[in-house]
């Protein structure tokens, strides 16, 4: 994570400027309380997929990952609205001193936002397969969406939108690291029956 992060430092400062880092810092305090509801239920229900699991109770894992999709799926929805309902008061928390950089803030919180419909299905799919004991995909669906995903959107991104497409780099990093963990699960349902 601290190498993306000075890509995206890299990034910001030759699109935008140091007002580009200030209001990445904003994004990122931000993301990791959002993100925090994600981890908590992943960690919180990886005992339980992995008792299941080394149970034999397939029918359970099987219903265990179904309802864990559905709630993760309200949870980014609320969190996707309370991003967009709540892009002006957080910004102007953090930086309401200086009007253009509260402006690309608001800008940057109501692109990134849209990362919040995605973010959870992979830390989920990752801790998931920790769980059932698969620490190789687990690992390969972190490493996918916190580093080879994001680097390549953020190096590309910002040719074809500029500073736009660096807050968009994140939302596509999301969805590509969802359609991994998708293909993951499929490929993977047989071999541990959920």
């Amino acid at each position: 994570m601290s190498l993306v992060s000075m890509l995206y430092n890299m990034q910001l400062m030759k699109y935008a400027g140091e007002d580009g880092v200030a209001a990445y810092g904003v994004l990122m305090y931000v993301s990791l309380i959002f993100q925090a509801v994600f981890l908590g239920y992943s960690v919180g229900a990886a005992p339980v997929a992995s008792y299941h699991y080394g149970a034999g109770g397939y029918g359970e894992l099987k219903g265990l990952l179904r309802k864990s999709l559905i709630l993760i799926g309200i949870f980014s929805v609320f969190m996707f609205i309370a991003g967009q309902t709540l892009a002006m008061p957080l910004s102007l928390l953090f930086a309401g001193y200086d009007p253009g950089l509260l402006e690309m803030t608001v800008q940057a919180f109501s692109i990134f936002s849209f990362s919040f419909l995605f973010s959870g299905f992979a830390i989920f799919g990752s801790s998931f397969f920790t769980a059932l004991g698969d620490g190789v995909t687990s690992a390969l669906i972190s490493f996918l969406r916190t580093f080879i995903f994001q680097c390549s959107a953020v190096l590309a991104f910002p040719l074809i939108w500029s500073l736009d497409g660096i807050w968009f780099s994140t939302v596509a990093a999301e969805v590509m690291a969802v359609a991994a963990t998708a293909l993951f699960l499929s490929a993977k349902r047989n071999k541990y029956h959920y």
